[in-house]
């Protein structure tokens, strides 16, 4: 009995040695099931040679929109600088060279037409007065000597040839008292009033943009001095703006601009593109774009500076996607494009020009994509799953 009961013992003690092991077994495979199920809600990033390519697994987690086509007006954003309109811009010069002695009128001072800018001491003007007064004189006494050989010729005690030859320097003297008057009015003087000094005018009514002169300075001839002021009517104005070489062709002569300024950002001002740059700046690859515009108040100064939407007369037809479909990273606008259809698990990362929104929510796309492209319709939440794993 003993011996019996000791056997029975034995095997039931190896029964549930077996049975412990067989439990153990069947635990570590199901935890490894777990494990494999979990590791499965999760998406799985697979490096790619291409840095432009990412492959995933399980890609119906990221939906998939296509690019519409819209008719839009084109528009483009350029910067600019306010500049005086060169047709409405005079130089003021001095014919006459002398000393500045007085100036009226400083750099930035609103002028009318024929107000006084300075007065120049000008020995060249004390010289055509001079010459004027020796005219007058020679006139005078040729006039004289004309009739008296008229009385002589009428008593026949001068000969008619004598009578022409006096009557031939009457004219010369006339013509150069008439010269030498217009040789003062040239220089800025007054052939009724003698003086030395030249009163120089605003020959437009406008706004002084430009001042070479001092008290005390010297001007010499035209020919040989910058011009003294330099006055521009501000009531019409210019814009100067850049436009880079991939933008050149989208602009057309007439394109209307909506111009905007730092120093009034609740006015809106409306111009006109008039013309557009036929050389390139080396540095910066840019033409610049002349809009030309109304100054009303004079609110736009010279030299300010401006942002400018161009707007396109013509309509193109572009492709547009959702707003979250683009992602910004390193300041260039990425879209996501499966390279294996809708159900494969690569897509190419590409790089994308945008355009101004269509709608609140719809963004034009210019060039990187074309019409029914299909790309990941939610880009910021695509790409922190790639940068996460």
């Amino acid at each position: 009995m003993r011996v019996s009961f000791f056997i029975h013992n034995k095997v039931f003690q190896h029964l549930v040695a077996a049975s412990v092991f067989l439990l153990l077994i069947f635990s570590a495979v199901g935890c490894r099931r777990e494990a494999a199920d979990a590791g499965d809600s999760h998406t799985e990033i697979v490096k790619s040679p291409d840095p432009s390519v990412i492959e995933i697994d399980h890609p119906e987690r990221f939906p998939l929109v296509e690019a519409e086509g819209r008719k839009v007006a084109d528009e483009i954003n350029v910067c600019g600088v306010v500049t005086p309109d060169i047709n409405r811009s005079v130089a003021v010069l001095s014919l006459g060279g002398g000393r500045v002695v007085d100036i009226k009128v400083r750099l930035g001072d609103d002028v009318k037409k024929g107000q006084v800018l300075l007065q120049i001491h000008s020995p060249e003007l004390a010289a055509a007065f001079s010459d004027l007064q020796k005219a007058k004189a020679d006139e005078m006494l040729s006039h004289k000597q004309l009739e008296r050989l008229r009385k002589l010729v009428a008593d026949g005690a001068a000969s008619t040839k004598d009578l022409e030859a006096a009557q031939n320097g009457a004219d010369k003297a006339g013509v150069d008292l008439k010269t030498a008057a217009d040789h003062i009015r040239v220089l800025g003087g007054d052939p009724d009033r003698i003086t030395s000094v030249i009163d120089i005018r605003a020959p437009i009514s406008g706004t002084i943009v430009e001042q070479n002169v001092t008290t005390g300075g010297g001007v010499r001839s035209i020919d040989a001095t910058p011009n003294l002021f330099t006055i521009a009517d501000l009531s019409r104005v210019w814009v100067l703006c850049d436009l880079y070489e991939d933008t050149i062709s989208r602009v057309r002569i007439g394109d209307t601009a909506k111009i905007h300024l730092n120093s009034y950002p609740d006015r809106t001002f409306q111009g006109r593109v008039s013309n557009i740059g036929r050389v390139l700046e080396p540095a910066t690859r840019s033409a610049k774009v002349r809009i030309e515009l109304d100054n009303p108040n004079l609110l736009m100064r010279s030299g300010m500076f401006v942002t400018a939407v161009i707007r396109s007369q013509r309509s193109v037809e572009r492709p547009v996607l959702p707003a979250t479909a683009i992602v910004r990273l390193h300041d260039k606008n990425w879209v996501f494009q499966p390279m294996d259809g809708n159900h494969g698990g690569r897509f190419q990362k590409i790089e994308v020009q945008t355009g101004p929104m269509v709608s609140d929510t719809l963004q034009q796309i210019i060039s990187g994509i074309k019409i029914h492209d299909k790309v990941v319709a939610y880009a910021l939440q695509f790409s922190s799953a790639a940068e996460g794993k």
